[in-house]
C-alpha cells in the first residue's frame, strides 16, 4: 500500500569529499515539490547541483540538475518508488568535493542519499477516497457542512442551488458507512460515487 510523508526530514552524506544533503518532504503536486527544490537552493546557495525528484499519486518528475543524464533524478525518484511513497519529493543538493565520481558513483551517491532521507521518514497510509453526489432540502446545508467539520480529510468539493441542494463531497472510504448513515437518517439522498 502507498503511503505519503507526514513531515520534513534532511539528513547529509558525504562521498569522496563530496556534500550529498537530502531533503525529503509531503509534496502533493508538481507545484508543492519544485517550491521545495526552491527551498533546498536557498538553504543550500553554494551547492553546485539541486537534484531531485518526485513522485505523485498519478505523475511522477524528476531533474539531473546539470550532472549527468540519468545519474541524479532518476536514481532518487526509483528509491522513493521503492520506498512506496506518493505525494513526496526528494532534494539532494550537492556541494562538490573536487573529486569525480563517475557515473556509477553519482548514482550511488544521489540513491543512497536519498535511501538515507527516507530511511527514518515519517509516513502513513494512503487513504482511499470516495466522492459522493447528495441531493437534499435547503435545511440539510448546514447540518451537512457541520458533520463534515467534525471529519478529518473530508472536502465539500461543489454545491449547487437549484429546486433543493445538490453537492459533491469527498471523504475517506473508511467514513463511507458513517456518511451514509448520516444521509439516511436526514432523509439525504445519494447518488453515485467512485473511489480512487
Amino acid at each position: 500500500m502507498d503511503r505519503i510523508p507526514t513531515s520534513t526530514r534532511a539528513t547529509e552524506v558525504t562521498v569522496k569529499r563530496s556534500r550529498f544533503i537530502a531533503t525529503a518532504a509531503p509534496a502533493a503536486d508538481r507545484d508543492a515539490a519544485l517550491a521545495a527544490v526552491e527551498a533546498a537552493r536557498a538553504a543550500h546557495p553554494d551547492a553546485r547541483h539541486h537534484c531531485w525528484a518526485w513522485q505523485g499519486r498519478n505523475s511522477a518528475g524528476s531533474s539531473d540538475d546539470g550532472e549527468p543524464a540519468g545519474t541524479a533524478g532518476r536514481p532518487i525518484l526509483g528509491v522513493i518508488g521503492h520506498k512506496a511513497l506518493v505525494d513526496a519529493v526528494v532534494v539532494v543538493s550537492r556541494y562538490f568535493g573536487g573529486i569525480k565520481l563517475g557515473a556509477g558513483g553519482l548514482v550511488r551517491a544521489y540513491a543512497g542519499a536519498a535511501e538515507a532521507v527516507l530511511a527514518d521518514l515519517p509516513s502513513a497510509a494512503l487513504q482511499a477516497m470516495i466522492e459522493h453526489s447528495v441531493s437534499m432540502d435547503f435545511a440539510d446545508e448546514q447540518p451537512l457542512r457541520h458533520w463534515l467539520a467534525g471529519q478529518s480529510d473530508v472536502a465539500l468539493t461543489s454545491i449547487d442551488y437549484g429546486s433543493g441542494v445538490t453537492a459533491r463531497v469527498r471523504l475517506p472510504a473508511t467514513l463511507q458507512d458513517d456518511f451514509a448513515a448520516w444521509c439516511a437518517a436526514r432523509g439525504v439522498v445519494q447518488g453515485p460515487n467512485g473511489a480512487d
